[in-house]
């Protein structure tokens, strides 16, 4: 049963190609409105692609881009549930320059290790790894014309810009949406040649904040000393947020915060992650984190607050001897599963209006899109059957790891569904999501699609 499908996914590699070419063709930004056209294009011939081998699919308006809904095996109550969720909208592309080869043109070449990969935007996040799951249900409709289990596809278009379009959109769903397990395709691999499955997430919250002084900016020969400088203010603000330990100093700020399991923390620990693998590639040798806490934990089980942007005052060539008006910066709050994004932004907030110097106003601006962190107990038997899976395509025992990023549709199924979800992915850390000349390996493609027939045919072993 699962060779014939194996083999059929073999067969047809170029065939499955040409499918995430014509994929990664589709300019679906989404956060872009100019690209609207595009990504509602992108909707309607995924939609074509999964009629063709079986799916009854239809498409549904919400307050952004088009929800892709796909189903098979409907009415088969006593077949076990799976519900598929991907994103068909892409990051945009700038800087253009920096692109070896034009984004929306996807090319087979060769990454600086020699390894051969599909290049271009969404090739990784998300359109190929979507695919690996979507390549495994046409192999196996093809071999056995229907599924071991009902299985429920979801692909949205907002994933990239606002999640508070699919929240809602599965909030007004509610259990009409609910199965034994959401499946998803958007993480990485432990390594090139070891598969992993997700079992934690940290969420995120942002937090634009602008600091006021004098009325307009000054002349710093009248006015440097006694007047207040707003740019001064800000940077002493953000100076004590932290201490010396690295430690946040928001009170309240690590209420909920739950310490690991000594059964994951001996798990991670046997990954054996290491400041040179982390922190190498990226120009740097030593942790930055919170004090006492190993790399792992300081990555995927602690909250972090970052400033992501500082300016104010005059930026262009040479000088201005100038004391600007206000001071502006960027915030972004990585949570962990226990802290609740309102009472971090209310600490946050009250925390930089109590500390504000003299003679200054403040105000926050916050964005859409606010997420929780989440973990996922280990002992789920998904993840035991997926593991084993995984483990027979690769040959090598699955990691179960952890992500410092957010996947806010997790957060969503469990509040709208109440279903946990199986993150498991086939990206690498060096495939530059979000970055310029974006690429997936071939291999990652086709193994992919390999391990998801994989599950199946383990799920087709207990129906």
């Amino acid at each position: 049963m699962l060779q014939a499908v194996l083999s059929k996914i073999d067969a047809a590699q170029e065939e499955s190609l040409e499918i995430l070419f014509r994929l990664v063709k589709f300019q679906s930004i989404a956060t872009d409105p100019a690209f609207d056209s595009e990504c509602i294009a992108c909707a309607h011939w995924l939609k074509a692609h999964l009629e063709s081998f079986g799916g009854r699919a239809s498409l549904h308006n919400t307050t952004g881009q088009p929800v892709l809904l796909s189903r098979w095996n409907e009415g088969q109550a006593s077949l076990p549930h799976v519900l598929f969720y991907g994103h068909y909208d892409v990051q945009p592309v700038d800087p253009l320059n920096l692109w070896a080869t034009p984004p929306f043109e996807p090319r087979i070449g060769k990454t600086a290790s020699g390894v051969k990969a599909v290049f271009g935007r969404g090739a990784a996040d998300d359109k190929g790894q979507l695919l690996t799951f979507l390549e495994a249900v046409r192999a196996w409709m093809a071999i056995h014309g229907t599924l071991p289990f009902r299985l429920t596809v979801l692909l949205e278009g907002d994933e990239e810009g606002n999640s508070d379009v699919l929240d809602a959109f599965l909030k007004e769903q509610g259990a009409a949406l609910k199965a034994d397990i959401a499946m998803i395709c958007d993480t990485e691999m432990w390594d090139a040649k070891t598969p992993a499955i997700t079992t934690s997430l940290r969420g995120c919250i942002s937090e634009d904040v602008v600091v006021t002084g004098p009325r307009l900016d000054l002349h710093s020969g009248y006015f440097g000393g006694p007047a207040r400088n707003p740019l001064k203010a800000l940077s002493s603000l953000i100076a004590k947020l932290h201490d010396a330990k690295g430690k946040v100093t928001v009170p309240g700020f690590y209420d909920g915060v739950k310490p690991v399991s000594k059964a994951k923390l001996a798990n991670w620990k046997r990954l054996k992650l290491t400041e040179k693998e982390v922190l190498g590639p990226i120009g740097l040798k030593t942790s930055a984190g919170e004090k006492g806490f190993t790399l792992a934990e300081q990555l995927w089980a602690r909250p972090t607050l970052e400033v992501n942007g500082f300016w104010g005052g005059y930026t262009g060539i040479g000088g201005k001897t100038v004391l600007p008006a206000k001071a502006q910066a960027k915030f972004s709050f990585r949570l962990v599963e226990g802290q609740k994004p309102k009472k971090v932004r209310a600490a946050f907030r009250a925390f930089m209006k109590a500390n504000l110097p003299p003679d200054c106003k403040i105000s926050f601006h916050s964005h859409a899109g606010d997420s929780t962190g989440i973990a996922v107990k280990e002992d789920n038997p998904w993840i035991a059957e997926a593991a084993t899976a995984l483990s027979e395509e690769w040959g090598v025992k699955t990691a179960l790891v952890g992500s410092g990023v957010s996947i806010p549709v997790v957060e969503c199924f469990r509040k709208h569904q109440k279903m946990e979800s199986l993150l498991v992915g086939f990206a690498r850390f060096d495939d530059a999501a979000h970055s310029p000349n974006e690429k997936y390996d071939l291999e990652s493609f086709h193994r992919g699609t390999r391990s998801w027939a994989r599950l199946f045919g383990s799920i087709a072993k207990r129906t």
